[in-house]
């Protein structure tokens, strides 16, 4: 054994909850005592597997919860890559499988969960995966490069994020599930049936009540599912996401007793059966029960730490509540969302045009709440979930009304403060109470760096604490300016400013910066208009408007010519062609119905832009914040589906709002029918043809925090939905915060959607021919960047390498082929495909 001064503890996996073990162990001193040593079977670092799917957005840097790959304690060591064969409670001894045996004074199980994969042939052909680690989503990733269509096997939460991945890789996706609705366990049907609207809106299809008997192969690979009683799917990519099991081979191994359905058995303390050996997380069971989320992880994890200092801390269960956002979609469970307490009441609202669905569960006498389920708008969940009533807690009380509780604000809607004693933050177990304490204090706590459902509202109780102490909430734009950037919006419409000087000499300090020089430059631009290198926006420009292109990896530039609503004729086709041919562009088709051309030297810039304006092409601003794309499908002209012409809308909605800036990016959509093919409620605007006219959505976006788009006026004429549409966009533009896209926008409104729907439909401010009249003045006074540009000498010198040497090229720059493509010098691939080309060469 270890000697008597120094213990050592060894811990088995280096997930979230091994990870949080050892922060614990550190934080309230354990490693006083203790030599601590982690073994992780992973080749790196734990990582926020709650957020995994977001690694095809940020890449696995950004998901590690120790980028540094090591503690700052040095008396953890951390052993990463290396897998445990087994340990011997006897002689408390761990073995490592390169031989090496650790002794242990006190041994911790955090080996996690693995994920279950139905016994069904084929399941182990090549093209069959599992979505649990990075390493995971690599090969799926590699497999989707060469796939186009993928399934999912499994509709609860892990299946929906996988099939988000697959469909975020561009394939077409389906989702499998054997229960007659999706997320079995959280929602109801009423719920589920909700959730698969949504999710079939986005173009994936749903198979609920679907059992899977085979995985068909095709020349020794995954070619389709076999559904019992159904047609087979095709599928050359298949994720298995059919639940998890906890690990608990080691400790079956070593002779630990274990749960009758799997899992170490622990009890209150997280002990096992062995008085030395401990079990937390997914791997454990306390009272027989595994625990499938991160937060009674975290939650046993706090407890054994609490054990090994001599404390008298106990796991007596786990808040199971879920909130995220699947697919674009707002998706709560919390408490008794079944119903399955005797006398439980259900209160429902639900919206099926706007797809919302709100239902709480409530004590037969109406003033406990005991549970909900909310998908479509999940905003109330921060508020809501601190209210259940539980055996140990009995909640708080609701109102004579409770169904206001989830009825939209101007609809009877009512919000309740929290008391202090709500638990906001269920991952870390934080109450209000400890986020006041924090912030009177100046100290912190980990509520919201989780999962970061609570976010709003830890934000909220804070800025709340501070006004309350008559302190003011500062939410200046930056440091050289004291005003929101609506405020901002307001002082340059009121005085006339033209120039970022004149604002900052009146309402600001300092030269400006990177943060407000911009703003100032979205603010003047859509008030004053103009050029973007002339007049009062000219200096304020980063590196893409600067150059009206948007710079890439190796200091080349991306041109993307405008294209509205995808349309294009075969001759502007083949000058994109010949122009990409005679530069030595990379070519691709992206997204948005557009065709980037990348790699263009910042002195070629004029020239290429000259071939395609001559060609009748114009600037797309892929590189402002401002309107992108409008996207469409081929409508009624040729689709057999289709209701209404969404090609023609959605090239006048492109030419009308083209080059508007705005607070960020804005991308738009029209659909010809239900169907949905251009993926218009993915956008900040979309629209969809209906037999009677068009319906309106507004506050979707793609990205890393996708947000489906809502409904906010139906069955439109298309003068009244282009009215809505320039009030609408003039509203963000007017009120949004810098870099704020229309989706959070929305929510970050005093009503929300509620809230537009008065302004914008119903003109309850009476701004309705104001806004128009603004969007009027930008239709009116629009020019393309690229044209007058090369009409203007001034404006032409600021293209080329070195102004000392302005016919000089960049030699740091090069190139090399690949798929016959020039691509970057300096990216990694296949040596046989190509050679480095210096700049100046034909590529």
């Amino acid at each position: 054994m270890s000697p008597q001064f120094r213990r050592r503890l060894v811990v088995v996996g280096h997930g979230m909850v091994g990870h949080r073990f050892v922060q614990a162990a550190i934080e309230r001193g354990l490693t006083e005592t203790h030599d601590v040593v982690v073994i992780g079977e992973e080749p790196r670092p734990a990582y926020d597997r709650v957020a995994l799917t977001s690694f095809f957005e940020v890449g696995a840097e950004a998901l590690s919860l120790l980028p540094e790959g090591e503690y700052d304690d040095p008396r953890v060591e951390l052993v990463l890559g290396t897998a445990v064969e087994g340990f011997d409670p006897e002689t408390r001894t761990v073995l490592l499988e390169d031989g090496r045996v650790l002794e242990y004074d006190e041994l911790v199980l955090a080996t996690g969960a693995a994920p279950f994969v139905p016994p069904v042939p084929g399941h182990e052909l090549p093209g069959c995966f599992v979505y649990r680690t990075i390493e995971d989503l690599e090969a799926i990733r590699a497999a989707a490069a060469t796939a186009t269509v993928g399934a999912v096997v499994g509709g609860g939460l892990l299946g929906l994020e996988a099939a988000n991945a697959l469909a975020q890789l561009g394939l077409e996706t389906h989702v499998v599930e054997m229960a007659p609705r999706l997320m079995a366990v959280q929602v109801d049907d009423a719920g589920g049936a909700t959730l698969a609207r949504h999710i079939e809106s986005l173009g994936l299809t749903v198979h609920t009540g679907a059992v899977t008997s085979e995985v068909v192969a095709a020349d020794g690979r995954a070619a389709g599912l076999s559904l019992k009683d159904a047609e087979t799917i095709p599928a050359e990519v298949v994720v298995f996401s059919a639940g998890i099991r906890p690990r608990d081979a080691l400790a079956r191994a070593a002779g630990l007793d274990l749960a009758e359905r799997g899992g170490v058995l622990v009890d209150e303390r997280c002990r096992t059966s062995d008085a030395h050996v401990w079990a937390i997380g997914e791997c454990a069971a306390p009272a027989g029960r595994m625990y499938g989320l991160v937060a009674p992880g975290y939650a046993m994890a706090e407890v054994v730490v609490d054990a090994l200092l001599g404390g008298p801390g106990s796991f007596t269960g786990a808040d199971m509540s879920t909130k995220l956002k699947l697919l674009g979609v707002d998706v709560a469970s919390f408490g008794d969302a079944h119903a399955t307490t005797e006398g439980a009441l259900e209160l429902v609202f639900a919206d099926a045009v706007a797809g919302v669905y709100k239902k709480l569960v409530v004590s037969d006498d109406g003033r406990r709440l005991l549970g909900g389920v909310l998908v479509g708008d999940a905003t109330a969940y921060g508020v809501l979930r601190p209210m259940v009533a539980t055996p140990t807690n009995p909640g708080i009380e609701l109102p004579d009304n409770p169904e206001e509780l989830i009825l939209p604000a101007g609809r009877g809607g009512v919000e309740l403060g929290l008391p202090d004693e709500a638990q906001v933050c269920s991952c870390n177990d934080v109450c209000k109470s400890e986020i006041v304490e924090a912030a009177a204090d100046g100290t912190t706590t980990r509520a919201g760096s989780t999962c970061g459902s609570c976010k709003p509202v830890v934000k909220k109780i804070i800025e709340e604490y501070f006004e309350s102490v008559g302190k003011v909430v500062d939410r200046s734009l930056c440091e050289h300016f004291p005003l929101t950037r609506q405020e901002l919006f307001d002082v340059v419409a009121v005085h006339g400013y033209r120039s970022f000087d004149q604002v900052v000499e009146a309402h600001g300090r300092g030269r400006g910066c990177d943060v407000c020089k911009p703003a100032v430059a979205s603010v003047l631009a859509s008030l004053v208009g103009g050029h973007v290198l002339e007049g009062p926006t000219r200096v304020l420009q980063d590196t893409n408007d600067a150059f009206l292109a948007n710079i890439q990896r190796n200091g080349t530039y991306s041109v993307v010519p405008r294209i509205p609503g995808g349309e294009i004729t075969p001759e502007k086709l083949i000058v994109i062609g010949e122009v990409a041919r005679d530069f030595g562009l990379y070519t691709k088709i992206t997204g948005g119905q557009r065709i980037d051309l990348f790699g263009a030297r910042v002195e070629e810039l004029p020239a290429i832009w000259r071939r395609l304006v001559d060609a009748g092409f114009e600037s797309g601003h892929a590189y402002g914040k401002a309107l992108r794309t409008v996207k469409s499908c081929v409508g009624s002209t040729w689709c057999r589906y289709g209701v209404q012409d969404s090609v023609q809308l959605a090239i006048d909605l492109e030419l009308r709002y083209r080059g508007l800036r705005s607070p960020h990016k804005l991308k738009g959509g029209v659909s010809g029918c239900a169907r949905e093919c251009a993926e218009a409620r993915g956008k900040d605007f979309g629209v969809i043809a209906t037999e009677k006219g068009w319906n309106l959505y507004v506050g979707g976006n793609g990205g890393a925090t996708p947000v489906h788009a809502r409904l906010l006026a139906g069955d439109l004429d298309t003068e009244t939905l282009v009215r809505y549409l320039d009030r609408f966009l003039m509203y963000y533009i007017r009120t949004a915060d810098r870099l704020q896209r229309t989706a959070p926008w929305v929510e970050s409104l005093e009503g929300g959607l509620d809230r537009v729907r008065e302004v914008v439909v119903e003109d309850a401010l009476g701004l309705g021919s104001e806004l128009e009249a603004a969007m009027a003045r930008h239709v009116d006074g629009y020019r393309d960047e690229w044209a007058a540009t090369l009409e203007d000498p001034d404006k032409l010198r600021r293209f080329v390498s070195f102004v000392n040497a302005p016919d000089v090229p960049d030699p740091h720059i090069t190139f090399r082929a690949e798929r016959e493509q020039s691509v970057p010098g300096d990216v990694a691939g296949p040596v046989s495909l190509g050679t480095t080309v210096p700049v100046g060469s034909p590529r």
